[in-house]
């Protein structure tokens, strides 16, 4: 009897260098080629748990507001017989709305708080880099990969310049116009001299009066609805197209390349 080995007992992989495979689940299928690939894998931590929690709570409030701001300006019929008064169903709606702005209005500005006192990348929500010609042509090369004019992508850590240039001058400056004409249309339901009406009363003159309010406010809905849309489909387009993490790295907060190969 052979001592030493157990019987049954199969090979580790060994990996380039002579050592052994690193454990991975089905170790014993797992080919020299897929070890290989394995070795390749880098991961870089880049969206801290702050931004990560802050994104999902956000695009949470984005949509209640969209839903229920729609119905704001389009209400449907009652949804049930009797006094309005005593189903309350639009007062719901408009509980729901303001509750949600609260919570937008709110993370947005720990979410300024953060881009100072967080990493780098905490910081490529709100600025843009429009007088670097070096941004600008990454920003092209981006729009030709976007169209299928470019056959290998670019690999990013952060935002890549296009997706930054997106997120600035949609999001943040929408949100940014959402918060402002949502509190003083709110300031008008609290009364004046309310805390929203001293903070956001002169937006309404500004504008030439509540209904000029009301129509940019909605517009602005839609500005938001298109970004999320566009947002949604690139980041699942590039999940699978491009050469990094897109959709784990919001909840894991790392970014994992599929290659070692250089920009």
């Amino acid at each position: 009897m052979t001592t030493g080995m157990s019987t049954g007992a199969k090979p580790s992989t060994a990996i380039a260098g002579g050592g052994p495979s690193p454990a991975v689940a089905g170790a014993d299928d797992v080919a020299p080629e897929d070890v290989a690939s394995l070795q390749k894998i880098t991961s870089v931590y880049v969206y801290e748990a702050p931004v990560r929690l802050w994104h999902w709570i956000n695009a949470l409030a984005i949509v209640v507001l969209a839903v229920t701001g729609y119905f704001i300006g389009s209400p449907p019929p009652a949804a049930a017989p009797g006094n309005t008064f005593d189903t309350f169903w639009f007062g719901y709606i408009r509980y729901a709305h303001f509750a949600a702005g609260y919570v937008l209005a709110v993370g947005f500005l720990g979410r300024i708080y953060w881009a100072i006192v967080g990493n780098h990348h905490a910081r490529q929500l709100f600025y843009v880099a429009l007088w670097s010609k070096k941004w600008w042509k990454e920003v092209l090369f981006e729009l030709r990969w976007y169209f299928f004019l470019e056959k290998r992508p670019k690999k990013y850590v952060g935002h890549n310049p296009l997706a930054q240039f997106a997120m600035f001058f949609l999001f943040t400056l929408g949100v940014t116009f959402q918060i402002v004409t949502g509190f003083a249309l709110y300031g008008e339901g609290l009364g004046e001299g309310s805390w929203a009406d001293t903070l956001f009363g002169w937006v309404i003159p500004l504008f030439g009066g509540s209904m000029d309010v009301h129509t940019w406010h909605h517009l602005g809905m839609w500005w938001i609805m298109m970004f999320i849309l566009t947002h949604v489909y690139v980041a699942i387009r590039e999940d699978i197209m491009s050469r990094q993490s897109i959709v784990s790295t919001m909840i894991s907060g790392t970014r994992t390349f599929k290659d070692d190969l250089p920009d």
